[in-house]
């Protein structure tokens, strides 16, 4: 998996031009699906605005977009321009338009669904998304304090601890990182506590 930028979670923004409302909204999805779910959900919640223009691209490249009734490039096309310059993968940008009685013609369109766009991305949170490596380990509540110590010296993310009998933790961490978090473990506990690998996992890191 590549390292990407997306956004940390949903963000808003509005333009006004001539009595029409332009609601941006940027949304992180992971899938085509979570996009169009995600679509679905603006145009139910906005259900009396006159049009829901949109554009998503993935972290694999796919790219969609629509004008939703606007006229051909006025809309959805400007949208994904914005989109594409801010870098940003596994994103949606919806923008929502009240019409407001005056037409803004084609440039006044592409204007006015750009500024919306450009709105919500101002608005965002970034994180940066790198493949790492999800561990689980168990260790006696005498060696809890320890682990930790470990764990954050080498740059791990603690996902779940359940405290019962033992202390049995879920971490992740870096792929580039995860031998040098294993040897520190061996290295502090002489082999007696042994992470089990459960798989590729995504690592966010806020920008």
């Amino acid at each position: 998996m590549k390292e990407y930028v997306t956004a940390l979670e949903e963000s808003s923004g509005e333009y006004v031009e001539k009595h029409s409302k332009f609601l941006g909204f940027l949304i992180p999805c992971k899938s085509e699906e979570e996009a169009i779910a995600a679509i679905n959900a603006k145009r139910k919640e906005f259900w009396d605005a006159r049009h829901a223009v949109y554009a998503f691209i993935l972290k694999d490249g796919t790219t969609r977009f629509s004008d939703d009734g606007e006229p051909h490039g006025t809309a959805g096309k400007p949208v994904l321009d914005i989109l594409k310059s801010s870098g940003l993968k596994n994103a949606l940008i919806v923008v929502v338009r009240y019409f407001g009685g005056i037409l803004l013609g084609t440039g006044g369109l592409v204007r006015a669904y750009s500024a919306a766009a450009t709105a919500a991305l101002g608005a965002c949170r970034k994180t940066r998304v790198t493949e790492g490596d999800r561990y689980s380990v168990s260790v006696a509540y005498g060696d809890y304090d320890k682990l930790m110590f470990v764990l954050k010296e080498a740059g791990a993310q603690i996902l779940s601890a359940d405290f019962t009998d033992t202390v049995d933790l879920s971490f992740s961490i870096s792929s580039e990182r995860s031998d040098t978090c294993l040897r520190r473990i061996e290295d502090a506990f002489s082999s007696s506590v042994l992470p089990k690998n459960e798989g590729k996992t995504e690592i966010f890191e806020k920008i």
